[in-house]
């Protein structure tokens, strides 16, 4: 295994950044279209069934069949991929912004709006802080589930580690699998410490200690 590894270093070492640019990129958008969803959804209250009962929808669907609905439309690769996670997540990070914002004190919203703050500024500069312990948490998991999946969208064409597992497998070399599967554990362990340590910042950070 170390001989493979040194062998093919170079082209470890690619699939490596292309399973973490692919999380990364899903990670980012994912948040970016879960934070405007849940802003809407807590504007407008009536729509938070709908919206969830949407995504726990998607989620059930197998990566495999979501991977394939969208092919004719993305086609084969990494853009089908993140579409793809970044629909997943959405349950994950709703569900942790609205719980975020719903664990503020009802006073520090009193006090934003007693001080004639905005809502869109009250929601970013007062609640935000508050709320994210429970954001980060949300987005842990969505990251951990990202990086499972990433792996499998190595069946359609769009690299990662995915390819050594899979390549592995039909080649019958073992060499790849354990490889591939040590640094998928590796990328994915990290990655949950590094934001369980942003979470615990974040948590001491709200409240109030140094």
């Amino acid at each position: 295994m170390i001989d493979y590894i040194v062998k093919y270093y170079d082209q470890i070492l690619r699939m490596l950044l292309d399973h973490g640019k692919m999380v990364a990129v899903s990670i980012v958008i994912s948040f970016a279209l879960a934070f405007v969803l849940s802003v809407v959804v807590r504007r407008f209250r009536n729509l938070s069934g709908v919206v969830l009962t949407v995504f726990v929808g998607v989620y059930c669907i197998p990566s495999l069949a979501l991977f394939a609905f969208l092919i004719p439309f993305t086609g084969l690769g990494q853009v089908t991929a993140i579409v793809a996670l970044v629909l997943y997540n959405q349950i994950f990070l709703i569900r942790s912004i609205l719980a975020g914002f719903n664990s503020v004190p009802s006073a520090a919203r009193e006090a934003a709006r007693g001080m004639g703050i905005g809502f869109m500024n009250s929601l970013l500069k007062v609640e935000l802080p508050l709320a994210l312990p429970a954001i980060l948490g949300g987005v842990r998991v969505a990251a951990i589930t990202t990086s499972g999946i990433t792996t499998v969208a190595a069946l359609i064409n769009a690299g990662g580690l995915g390819v050594l597992l899979f390549d592995g497998i039909r080649t019958m070399n073992f060499n790849k699998v354990w490889i591939g599967v040590i640094l998928v554990c590796a990328f994915t362990l990290l990655l949950n410490w590094g934001l369980s340590v942003l979470e615990k910042r974040s948590l001491r950070r709200a409240r109030g200690e140094r």
